[in-house]
């Protein structure tokens, strides 16, 4: 099977260049214009992917070498981009950036290399004129297989600075595509984590988005950007599917370093082999309800993870935690992903109905998955105020921010997966959840450092660890088959 959907990456030389303005501009710009844009985003970010949405109609979808491995990029992409007219991928950082110390894996330029597309390089042009060549000059000579096909100049301060920077750019001859100036900013407000989410802004992100495409369109050639994202070649490979996944092999085992310095009786977990995903799928004869936590507080979610589990057998609904005062009715698990539940802790707090139903859905047994936020909400109180009392932790704001991809091990059986699973995740907290790790741990981190991690209690499994369920389909049947016997 091949995907011929034609496709664009828009990357940057850093962060702050402009990027989501002009992805997310792009992306409703050409909506707009009656075609239908399948939204990516390079990299473990929640938030942008909100915002595509938003410009397009359709599901943000993530795509991450690092979390999903290479060979699930073109997959999912194809997956996401089905009966699609064109594709629009907002890189991650700069173009080259990617997981510390494993060279160009999960950078945007990986990415772009395994979708065959070419990439449009956004330059914050603010101090500069004659060394934008040099700089671009630089991107696209670094590696001969990325393909930058146009560079769009951002934050240009008059038709003098603009005309410089054309001039400076013919000597490298990569087309300009476009050139936004510096006196229409677009109000996108940022906090602790990045950008205010989707879900929390409500009509002025409506208004942020329709603004981000008036300015692309009225600052970019649509038509050359369309006829760049047709040079794109052919992705060979058929689209990701939910059930197929779950029945498939799962990817190859990583090599496991030397053991390190953890406690006794974590290493073996840490060090031994990887089971083997068991075989068959559950019986769907008989769909269990599965409630997912969702609204303002808690945004943060692949959508993969909802098609895993309704593929499983599973059926889905969302609830508010700031609004629902009760599981929804017949409720067998929950999934409680990440967001900001610190923004909002006095409503989930004074929310005492959910919380007790909640509680007493964990004490019977039942699976329950939490990630980061969905930690925090477990906890016994967060900043002081009490949350569901499911976990004898406390958690708090700290000043430190907690970044980064990990490498990690299932130290103890969970509803999730077995003792000694292995998957790759990203931590992304400004928070402290103290103790860090229950008697028995959901984790051991093997890299960047090696530790012990979250909390696996009962049906519960909690931890930091943002997970990739595409990458390991086992743990979406496993959760769902521990709901039919729980």
């Amino acid at each position: 099977m091949v995907t011929s959907v034609p496709r664009l990456v828009i990357a940057a030389p850093s962060s702050g260049s402009g990027k989501t303005t002009v992805a997310t501009g792009l992306m409703a710009a050409l909506t707009a214009r009656g075609l239908a844009v399948s939204p990516h985003k390079v990299g473990p970010d929640y938030i942008d992917p909100g915002y595509h949405a938003l410009a397009t109609g359709r599901v943000g979808r993530n795509l991450d070498a690092y979390l999903c491995g290479p060979e699930l990029v073109g997959p999912l992409f194809a997956h996401g981009a089905r009966g699609c007219d064109i594709a629009v991928v907002e890189g991650v950082m700069g173009l080259y950036d990617g997981a510390a110390g494993e060279g160009e894996l999960a950078s945007t330029a990986q990415v772009a290399k395994l979708l065959r597309a070419p990439v449009v390089l956004v330059v914050d042009a603010s101090s500069q004129s004659r060394s934008v060549a040099a700089l671009v000059h630089g991107f696209v000579s670094f590696d001969p297989e990325v393909r930058i096909g146009g560079v769009i100049l951002n934050k240009v301060g008059s038709d003098r600075h603009e005309a410089l920077l054309r001039e400076a750019l013919d000597s490298v001859g990569v087309p300009v595509l476009g050139v936004l100036r510096r006196a229409a900013p677009v109000e996108t407000p940022s906090r602790h984590l990045g950008l205010v989410p989707v879900a929390e802004r409500g009509a002025l992100a409506v208004e942020a988005v329709a603004a981000m495409a008036a300015q692309v369109a009225g600052g970019c050639d649509l038509a050359a950007l369309v006829a760049l994202a047709r040079s794109a070649g052919p992705l060979a490979g058929a689209g990701w599917d939910a059930g197929e996944a779950l029945v498939s092999s799962p990817p190859p085992p990583l090599p496991f370093p030397s053991p390190g310095a953890l406690p006794p009786d974590s290493r073996s977990a840490l060090d031994g082999p990887r089971p083997q995903a068991p075989d068959g799928l559950v019986d769907a004869g008989r769909p269990v309800r599965v409630a997912v936590a969702g609204g303002a507080a808690f945004t943060f979610s692949y959508s993969e993870h909802a098609e895993l589990l309704t593929a499983a057998g599973a059926e889905v609904v969302v609830f508010d935690p700031l609004r629902d005062e009760e599981l929804p009715e017949g409720t067998a698990g929950l999934v409680v992903g990440g967001g900001f539940p610190e923004v909002y802790a006095s409503e989930l707090s004074a929310n005492e109905g959910l919380r007790k139903s909640v509680a007493e859905l964990a004490l019977s047994g039942a699976p329950v998955a939490a990630e980061c936020a969905g930690l925090l909400y477990l906890c016994r109180d967060l900043d002081g105020l009490p949350m569901c009392g499911v976990l004898d932790a406390s958690a708090r704001m700290s000043e430190r921010l907690t970044l980064g991809y990990r490498d990690a091990v299932a130290l103890s059986d969970s509803a999730l997966a077995g003792a000694g699973t292995r998957m790759r995740g990203h931590e992304f907290h400004r928070t402290v959840v103290e103790p860090g790790a229950g008697s028995a741990p959901a984790w051991g981190m093997r890299a960047p450092e090696r530790r012990v991690e979250g909390f696996v209690e009962r049906g519960v499994h909690a931890s930091y660890l943002h997970t990739h369920w595409a990458s390991e389909p086992g743990v979406a049947r496993r959760f769902v088959e521990r709901c039919r016997t729980s």
